[in-house]
């Protein structure tokens, strides 16, 4: 074979000579597990030619590209299935998403769980058909002309060329480059038995999806997710390499909704959510309310011990601080509406005082910026620390409110610390230091970094004073050890931010504590130091919030302890039961050493018999239960009995006390 006929790639790193017109499945041929690859850098079918000099790597079906494209090939298999069972049906869109897929439908009526049962075992012939994905190149004429059924696809194709922001999901039917449909290729007869819309890649048969696939919801959601918009019925599914895999996700999906912090609170007497009250404004029961004060209590210690000052500020404002702010320009949506008051009228109606427009605050940090203004300031006053358990309130959209981890009101551990320039990376370094040894004193400790810079679209201030507040916070970041992954556009409109990503006992990664900063507000409100050689400079800001909201905060540790809080922080620390009526007293006594020592501690002394007060003290998930009975009295002692139902007897009441007190003390569990 002459050199003419082949041509040079970079396959998976290493120079490979192969036969011109050889494509990724012949490339790849002896490596079933590869799924697509990633030509310079896209992801191609594997039934594409590769072109000279590529570089081209081989994307396995358990990698994160080979999961979606396995997601979204499943997802065309149920849109096919659908329209199986509903000819009527048209469609929507269907992207793969985080662990799984979704599929819009415009359809009669709404599927039923017995729908999706159909459903399944349909896609399930449809795999065992092995058919072909098979990507099509057409123009705008042939792609009208192939969709000419499907109203919600053609309107699509008028949104090609503004595809990222046309609504949730269009990017994944069409977008910039070709217009490509993929089909279903029946393999024996070789005809197209289904087609989509869609940008690609797919797998290169169904077979590859195997059994390894469920659908688990149906649910109602608006075309291209805008209320204004017809409402659609969307299947969501899932998709895994293995039958196991999709087990061990599915075990996993059990346990989170075990753990789930709506359920735990109402369970344990923790927190409700009153429909009087109105949607994301829940209430703290006695038993939250402990463990908030517990929470709170330790933070602020720290805050005090590391510096910082305490101020309080005003749920309500003027909407003019906000125009200063630029929250108003910016943030409005996220704002409740303004509360028009103070306006005098004459007896005619006609206005002889205008009133003023007033805001629910969504932000503390105008107000901490009006203390720092409030009277001259020095250079020997900075670092300026000012803290506030501030309470903020914000319009969520009731469609993402949900229960404490998305709240209308809630109650953020805010700071705001004013330095200078000199000191913007010392005091950035040092606040991140603080942020997560405060997280893994609440028990998380499996972090990394997010770093979101400059929405281009939506940003106050100078690109030069962005590029350098960026720069820095991307060096304190790297130089915590932590990966650090980046978040472009995803800063909030007056600065750039590292925002602490924490995993929880399932491994899912909540965003925990957001930094900040900014040159921008302290410029919009005129903030002014006077420094060593008495000039006037401004301030360099940092935002910070540890929490992110105590309320979410609660939420997160709720299921991430499964409800079973360290002792620290449970609400009740200690329930003493006797075995029998006859020790009482004796408990009585061993429990008023405990109080006496600062322990949340009660007794049971309900009619219940001794095996359901041991069941209801686990159910309640209490850290530890004490247990007396004759030999214990006589012997001035208890038995421990713990969570996991280990039991050590005999135990001293004086050591008892010493254990219980010295594992809240060092918040153990």
């Amino acid at each position: 074979m002459s050199d003419a006929q082949q041509i040079t790639l970079i396959v998976d790193g290493e120079e490979t000579k192969v036969t011109e017109g050889t494509t990724g499945a012949e490339l790849f041929f002896e490596r079933r597990d590869v799924v697509v690859a990633r030509v310079d850098g896209e992801l191609k079918d594997l039934d594409q030619v590769l072109p000279e000099g590529a570089q081209v790597d081989g994307i396995t079906i358990d990698s994160p590209d080979g999961l979606n494209v396995l997601r979204h090939s499943t997802a065309h298999v149920m849109a096919q299935a659908v329209q199986q069972l509903r000819p009527d049906a048209k469609l929507g869109i269907g992207p793969y998403i985080t662990d799984g897929f979704y599929f819009d439908f415009d359809v009669a009526e709404p599927f039923t769980p017995e729908d999706l049962r159909q459903l399944e075992k349909m896609m399930q012939k449809i795999i065992n058909q092995n058919q072909k994905f098979v990507r099509r190149v057409v123009t705008e004429d042939e792609a009208r002309e192939a969709m000419k059924g499907e109203p919600y696809k053609l309107e699509l194709l008028g949104k090609k060329n503004d595809a990222a922001d046309a609504g949730e999901g269009v990017n994944v039917e069409v977008g910039a480059g070709d217009i490509t449909i993929y089909d279903n290729v029946d393999r024996k007869s070789g005809d197209s038995v289904w087609c989509d819309l869609c940008r690609g890649p797919h797998l290169p048969n169904t077979k590859l999806i195997s059994n390894a696939f469920a659908l688990t919801r149906s649910s109602a959601a608006y075309w291209l997710g805008n209320q204004n918009n017809q409402q659609l019925q969307r299947i969501y599914g899932t998709a895994w390499p293995t039958k196991d895999a999709l087990k061990a996700y599915q075990e996993r999906i059990a346990e989170a909704e075990r753990r789930d912090h709506r359920k735990l609170g109402a369970e344990l007497d923790l927190f409700s959510f009153p429909d009087e009250l109105g949607s994301g404004l829940p209430v703290f029961h006695p038993k939250g309310g402990i463990i908030r004060k517990a929470m709170e209590d330790y933070s602020r210690q720290r805050h005090v011990d590391a510096g910082y000052e305490f101020v309080y500020t005003p749920h309500i404002t003027k909407g003019h601080l906000y125009e200063v702010s630029g929250h108003l320009d910016w943030y409005r949506e996220g704002m409740f509406p303004a509360m028009h008051i103070d306006a005098e009228l004459n007896d005619d109606g006609t206005v002889r005082k205008p009133g003023q427009d007033y805001y629910l605050k969504p932000m503390n940090c105008p107000m901490h910026n009006l203390i720092f203004r409030s009277r001259g300031r020095s250079y020997r006053e900075l670092p300026l620390r000012l803290f506030e358990f501030g309470s903020v309130y914000r319009y969520e959209k009731s469609g993402v409110v949900h229960g404490l981890t998305r709240v209308r009101g809630m109650t953020q551990d805010d700071a705001h610390i004013y330095c200078t320039r000199e000191q913007m990376k010392d005091e950035l370094t040092t606040t991140l230091n603080f942020v997560l040894g405060l997280l893994k004193d609440y028990g998380l400790d499996d972090f990394y970094l997010e770093l979101s810079t400059k929405n281009e679209d939506k940003f106050v201030g100078e690109d030069a004073a962005w590029e350098e507040a960026t720069r820095t916070l991307a060096e304190v970041a790297e130089a915590s050890g932590l990966e650090l992954v980046p978040d472009p556009g995803g800063a909030a409109f007056y600065g750039p931010k590292i925002s602490v990503q924490a995993k929880d006992a399932l491994g899912r990664t909540w965003q925990m504590s957001t930094i900040q900063l900014d040159f921008n507000l302290p410029e919009r409100f005129e903030l002014e130091f006077q420094a060593a050689d008495g000039t006037r400079q401004r301030p360099v800001m940092i935002h910070r919030a540890l929490f992110g909201s105590v309320e979410r905060f609660m939420g997160v540790l709720t299921e991430h302890y499964a409800g079973a809080f360290p002792a620290w922080l449970s609400p009740v620390q200690v329930v003493g039961i006797p075995v029998a009526e006859a020790f009482n007293d004796y408990m009585f006594d061993v429990v008023g050493q405990l109080k006496a020592a600062g322990i949340r501690a009660e007794v049971d002394i309900s009619s219940d018999r001794f095996p359901k007060k041991i069941r209801t003290a686990s159910k309640d998930k209490i850290p530890f239960v004490l247990i007396a009975g004759g030999e214990d009295a006589e012997a001035g002692a208890v038995s421990f009995r713990f969570r996991d139902g280990s039991q050590d007897n005999g135990v001293p009441v004086a050591e008892a006390v010493r254990r219980i007190v010295d594992a809240v003390k060092n918040r153990e569990s």
